[in-house]
């Protein structure tokens, strides 16, 4: 079984790399910073404001928010870049082959829309709460093109392992940058 999600996770990360004219508005959006927030009891949290800076007025009220595919965490996505990731998905796949049917239905299954309130909020479901352990305190992370929704404590643990990330991105990077 889980020699399956791992090779569905893969296929998930090969589909996304969409550089077509079509969704170069949604993938233009970018989000930076890291913010804390508080759930409340039933479940809304207020999207910071950076973030809701940065979008358009018509865009800027509806996301969708997933299960992220590697992370206990959620993942945000404006809704442009959503549609053009499924756009890309539904391209890639054929609709008559069992396997990318089961791929398209577990990719959009775990999929919410969740539209801010006035005053910026929106509603995480329970169960999507479940998932992500997340009680009350709720960090964002925002990472480029869309946003993370952490538990607080698991977020911070997760980024205060050593990772070696600066020998990572030495090894990911090190061919652009020193071409002789």
């Amino acid at each position: 079984m889980w020699r399956n999600v791992g090779k569905f996770a893969y296929i998930c990360m090969i589909i996304f790399a969409c550089t077509c004219a079509k969704c170069l508005r949604a993938i233009c959006m970018r989000f930076i910073g890291d913010y804390s927030a508080k759930a409340d009891a039933k479940g809304r949290v207020f999207l910071p404001v950076a973030f809701r800076k940065g979008m358009d007025a018509e865009d800027g009220q509806r996301f969708i928010l997933r299960t992220d595919l590697f992370q206990k965490c959620l993942v945000l996505y404006p809704e442009p870049l959503w549609n053009s990731m499924l756009d890309t998905l539904r391209e890639r796949l054929n609709r008559w082959n069992g396997e990318h049917q089961n791929i398209m239905r577990r990719f959009v299954a775990e999929a919410e829309v969740v539209e801010l309130d006035n005053n910026g909020r929106f509603l995480i479901s329970k169960r999507k709460l479940a998932y992500a352990g997340i009680k009350q305190n709720v960090r964002f992370l925002a990472v480029d093109d869309h946003i993370e929704v952490w538990d607080t404590e698991t977020c911070e643990a997760l980024l205060a392992s050593d990772s070696g990330l600066s020998e990572k991105l030495q090894n990911v990077m090190a061919d652009v940058f020193c071409q002789n």
